[in-house]
């Protein structure tokens, strides 16, 4: 039975001086890498949204594109059609993913397990090319999306690729603590409850049906912020853009960071972005190395060998390791 772990000196430093190093990163670093910074922490956020459900609360999902797309679009339609601002679409698009994973989740009761999977699969291939739809065409732009300008600096002096991140780094850490104490509140244990024995979580009275709806409607917010983020980033929304995939990458970065953790979405996120250009690199350098996918497919398979509860789950245990050994 895996529990959250509860904050310990160690680890409040710890999260104290990532945040810190967080804000001077813009400081030495080019727009670009900057601009990768905060795709990965919207790839973070919505990594994070998976652990809470598959991690915590035991329901298997890879079609959380789909809830990408919908806080993407969301926000793209507040901007473009009713002229919101770009901050204030931010709410908006995660409401709209809320309700959509809420109603997701009131038919996704009554399966488990590999079905759950099936269902969110279809609803991931089904996604883009609703997205094409003529009657919806209007709203979403059909095939050829919609251009979102990237939101103006918060901050004179910021860049506007700077005055992003540093959005996208305070709703990751707003949402990373809101999060911990969902986790360790009387909800959160009803969730993990459920996760590792269903029939024993029922008998001490727990309303499964809302816990587990309300988990869904959680989580695909979390993947509708990312959306949201991923989208002011990139300047614009196509169909295509949210194809089935997306889904599969924020499974393997929840996994390849540790599904049943908090700070791993990060190290997830951080993974999906930036190893690709390892591997491509590694592959450029040394002629007798295969190309870059290969490269980051063996990559993703050691990494699921030898460290399959995550790396930050490998940092968990070498900590607890370290500590076992000075106490002994």
């Amino acid at each position: 039975m895996t529990r959250p772990n509860r904050i310990t000196p160690l680890l409040l430093i710890g999260f104290l001086v990532a945040i810190g190093i967080g804000i001077l990163l813009p400081q030495f670093y080019p727009d670009f890498v900057t601009y990768q910074l905060t795709l990965a922490m919207a790839w973070g956020i919505a990594m994070l949204g998976l652990n809470v459900l598959t991690g915590y609360n035991g329901q298997f999902s890879v079609g959380h594109s789909a809830f990408f797309a919908i806080g993407a679009y969301s926000a793209a339609i507040f901007i473009e059609h009713f002229g919101w601002s770009p901050y204030a679409a931010i709410a908006g698009a995660a409401l709209c993913s809320f309700i959509f994973g809420f109603l997701f989740g009131l038919p996704a009761l009554r399966l488990e397990g590999l079905y759950l999977a099936l269902a969110t699969f279809g609803l991931a291939v089904a996604t883009p090319q609703l997205l094409k739809f003529g009657a919806f065409e209007h709203w979403t732009g059909g095939v050829q999306g919609i251009f979102v300008p990237k939101p103006a600096p918060l901050v004179e002096g910021l860049t506007p690729d700077q005055s992003l991140y540093y959005v996208a780094l305070g709703i990751t850490i707003v949402l990373m603590v809101i999060t911990w104490c969902i986790l360790h509140s009387r909800s959160g244990r009803a969730m993990m409850a459920i996760r590792d024995n269903p029939i024993a979580a029922r008998t001490m009275g727990i309303n499964m049906p809302l816990v587990k709806t309300t988990t869904f409607g959680i989580s695909a917010m979390y993947a509708g912020i990312g959306g949201c983020l991923y989208t002011y980033a990139s300047e614009f929304v196509s169909p295509d853009a949210f194809n089935f995939f997306i889904g599969v990458y924020i499974l393997v970065g929840s996994v390849i960071g540790g599904i049943v953790s908090i700070p791993g979405a990060i190290v997830g996120g951080l993974f999906i972005v930036f190893m690709p250009h390892v591997a491509e690199g590694v592959s450029n350098t040394y002629p007798w190395v295969p190309p870059p996918w290969a490269v980051f497919g063996v990559f993703l398979i050691l990494v699921i060998y030898f460290v399959p509860f995550g790396v930050w789950g490998a940092v968990e245990r070498g900590l607890a390791w370290t500590k076992r050994r000075m106490a002994g």
